[in-house]
């Protein structure tokens, strides 16, 4: 798994300041934040993981597939581009108004539909690459 950060003046990696995120929440958001993650590198395995916007853990594959921010009471997963994603078991449940990104909230005590986010990782990514070359070794 490749890891990039984009706070040139801190030497923790990427995967570092996520994993220093979900030690500091402490409670069910560092949990669910935990729990998405691991499923997305599950589903995605060559995810990289950055760290952007002053602290927003990012997951990408030739390009964004989505954040984790955090809020006092939920866990937010944006799609990049989700409006153009296949979501039959309906996980996006946040900004549905736009044309572009989709959102799902996790509040304390939800349940996460592992398979369906896993689903919902797969497509991103397949978005993500259709039409692009790959990459030369």
């Amino acid at each position: 798994m490749k890891q990039t950060n984009d706070r040139t003046s801190d030497t923790a990696s990427a995967s570092e300041q996520i994993d220093a995120r979900i030690a500091e929440l402490s409670d069910w958001r560092g949990a669910a934040l935990a729990k998405v993650r691991a499923i997305i590198r599950q589903a995605d395995p060559e995810v990289e993981e950055t760290w952007k916007w002053r602290g927003v853990p990012v997951w990408e594959h030739a390009g964004i597939i989505c954040t984790g921010e955090t809020y006092k009471g939920a866990v937010k997963l944006t799609f990049a581009k989700g409006a153009s994603l296949p979501d039959p078991a309906g996980l996006f449940n946040s900004s549905l108004d736009g044309n572009t990104r989709r959102a799902i909230d996790i509040h304390e005590g939800d349940s996460v539909d592992e398979a369906a986010l896993a689903a919902l990782i797969h497509a991103a990514v397949a978005l993500n690459t259709a039409g692009k070359k790959p990459k030369k070794a």
